[in-house]
């Protein structure tokens, strides 16, 4: 109690923008102490020739040398191409199905809340558990995955594997990310079905402006920008994707569904290339803190027409 009036008698005389900044400041400290500080910290070795697994060496700075090395590395563009391929294949379909879900619900028939909790339980999960159930899941002896493929066309159960083969391996991450995150991209889009006025379609009627025409003119221009909005999180959320692809991959067969983050992983924490990675975890930082920024800019300009 005595700190209590302690803290009253001292704020009282403070401003209500003072006392604002007091109870700001244990959060901003905590955000220096837990993003700042490292990024800076990386940017610092970035810079350096430090390699954990030859520590002996003497620590220097070798300027621009690391970021040479990772941009005029082949097997980098191959990645960042791999990851790429991944985004767009994966985003594109998570918006397809998540719109046309989102279409679906919003016409609130009599079992709508239970199909939607049932939508979005795929969501609630954390990666690393979806990562191991899909893992089972497309195990060629016991998982039902190859067996129900074998139903619909004969193919025998044994004789593929999802997570093992070059041409089916990339498509097995983008299924389980599709499953896992297109609850995510409908719950947006339903939020921007739900935001579009009723007379707007009662004014269409009237105008007796068919159902394909009031999609085309009121509900897709209206929606856009929380489809845009959708796009650009799981963009981004995807070009950081790694504990999926590590459980169920771990970047195989080869290097085939190695994405630019696993590529990352094996140089910090197993070939212990610290400057190296460093260079690298900045280099991809940047790349999605522009291409976010332009992306952000063209979504102002379609919210504002």
């Amino acid at each position: 109690m005595k700190l209590i009036g302690g803290i009253a008698k001292y704020t009282r005389g403070l401003s209500d923008r003072s006392v604002a900044w007091l109870f700001i400041l244990p959060t901003i400290a905590l955000l220096l102490a837990i993003n700042i500080f490292p990024l800076i910290w990386m940017i610092r070795l970035s810079f350096t020739n430090l390699n954990l697994s030859m520590s002996y060496l003497p620590l220097r700075l070798v300027g621009l040398d690391n970021y040479t090395d990772v941009l005029t590395d082949e097997d980098i563009w191959n990645r960042l191409q791999m990851t790429a391929n991944f985004v767009i294949c994966s985003v594109g379909l998570e918006v397809f199905v998540g719109f046309s879900l989102a279409l679906l619900i919003n016409r609130q028939f009599r079992t709508h809340s239970f199909w939607t909790t049932i939508i979005l339980l795929p969501m609630m999960l954390s990666p690393a558990v979806v990562g191991n159930f899909w893992t089972l899941l497309f195990q060629p002896q016991i998982g039902p995955f190859n067996y129900a493929v074998s139903l619909f066309t004969g193919i025998a159960p044994n004789s593929f594997s999802m997570t093992g083969e070059v041409a089916l391996a990339p498509w097995t991450i983008v299924l389980v990310d599709t499953w896992m995150w297109t609850p995510y991209v409908m719950l947006i889009c339903l939020a921007g079905l739900r935001s579009i006025p009723d007379y707007i379609y009662e004014a269409a009627e009237v105008d007796r402006a068919s159902t394909w025409r009031q999609f085309w003119s009121i509900t897709l221009p209206m929606v856009m920008p929380f489809l845009m909005l959708a796009v650009l999180f799981r963009a981004i959320e995807n070009f950081k994707m790694f504990d999926m692809v590590n459980l169920l991959t771990s970047g195989g067969p080869g290097s085939t569904t190695e994405v630019i983050n696993i590529t990352l992983k094996r140089a910090a924490f197993e070939k212990w290339q610290t400057g190296y990675s460093s260079a690298l975890a900045i280099i991809l930082f940047v790349t999605v803190f522009g291409a976010a920024n332009i992306y952000v800019k063209v979504l102002n300009r379609v919210k504002q027409r």
